[in-house]
């Protein structure tokens, strides 16, 4: 019994250990197509309000205005970024910690282009 309980511990630090150095993971955009979208730095500077937000993150484009609500985190966080590039802020969140894989998943639901410039 007890050569077990020592098994599972070693197994455990060696498995926390692993995970800890691994790299977080990073938003993955689908490779551009022929007919993709090409959205230009001026085209996405007119969509900088509440109403109308389109935030450009690791080269790709997405229209969030309908999310804007839903956004678990200070309601003037997101439209303070609508019309620009906010992948610095989409990677570390203000706060030196990444959105989640859900995060990503969501995200991606908004995708509307690639960033052309």
């Amino acid at each position: 019994m007890r050569s077990l309980f020592y098994a599972v511990t070693a197994l455990f630090w060696l498995a926390l250990l692993a995970l800890s150095g691994a790299a977080p993971l990073e938003l993955q955009a689908p490779p551009p197509t022929a007919d993709e979208r090409r959205i230009s730095t001026t085209e996405l500077a007119r969509h900088a309000r509440a109403d109308d937000c389109w935030l450009a993150i690791n080269g790709q484009v997405y229209a969030l205005t309908a999310y804007l609500p839903e956004h678990p985190a200070d309601p003037a966080l997101l439209p303070a970024r609508c019309g620009q590039d906010a992948s610095a802020a989409y990677r570390d969140k203000g706060i030196g910690r990444a959105h989640s894989a859900r995060a990503d998943r969501l995200l991606a639901q908004y995708r509307i282009g690639a960033l052309a410039d």
